[in-house]
């Protein structure tokens, strides 16, 4: 496949459609890029080359515009000498030159047709892979996004397992169990001789504070 083809193929291609259809969207997008860049490479070098052909051209037509007009001048020297066969020579040399000078001109004009088509398909180029850069991008963000959440469905179906459950409710069971086991350490264990005087006394509170109350009822 010659150059301008890969290069009309590439920038007449609908990204978006090409996505769109393939499975792999990330990587194709990636092997796009790097094909693209291969070919930018490649036409700058065409580019880059043409250029140098087209200002040797111009250099060589330069050089040929010179000699014609040298002869044209010998020419006319003849004819000044009366030397009419060697001006007829000199203007046969001449024409030769300036029909060199014509096709260096179509040669020229052809070249600079040439750089000016390189130069806008590097334009050309240059935005389309700027454009799969940024398709690029939006990819792999939504890749990273995707499996984020991908990662998070996973974490939640693993806790609402069964056997997620199951080890709570086994969890939540032993922690009534532990107070259950709290509640009974007190029960029924005879009260110590502290706790006994601690109570009457609080008894002789209560009786003192009951005397005192019947004492103002009655006065």
């Amino acid at each position: 496949m010659g150059i301008f083809t890969r290069v009309r193929d590439i920038i007449s291609s609908n990204l978006n459609t090409m996505l769109e259809k393939a499975e792999d969207p990330e990587k194709l997008v990636k092997l796009m890029i790097r094909e693209m860049e291969d070919t930018l490479v490649e036409i700058k070098a065409s580019c880059a080359g043409a250029m140098a052909a087209k200002k040797k051209i111009e250099r060589d037509s330069g050089e040929v515009k010179d000699r014609s007009q040298a002869w044209a001048d010998k020419a006319q020297l003849a004819i000044d000498k009366g030397r009419e066969d060697l001006a007829r020579e000199a203007l046969l040399e001449k024409r030769r030159y300036t029909d060199r000078v014509a096709s260096l001109e179509a040669e020229f004009a052809t070249c600079d047709g040439l750089v000016q088509q390189y130069q806008a398909d590097i334009q050309q180029l240059e935005e389309k892979i700027e454009s799969a850069r940024e398709k690029q991008r939006v990819l792999v963000q939504r890749h990273v996004r995707a499996s984020g959440k991908i990662r998070t469905e996973r974490n939640v179906r693993r806790i609402n397992t069964s056997d997620a459950m199951a080890r709570f409710d086994t969890f939540e069971e032993r922690i009534e169990r532990m107070e259950s086991d709290a509640d009974l350490v007190n029960f029924g264990r005879k009260p110590s001789l502290d706790d006994e005087f601690a109570r009457l006394e609080d008894d002789d509170d209560i009786e003192e504070e009951l005397n005192s109350l019947k004492k103002k009822k009655s006065e």
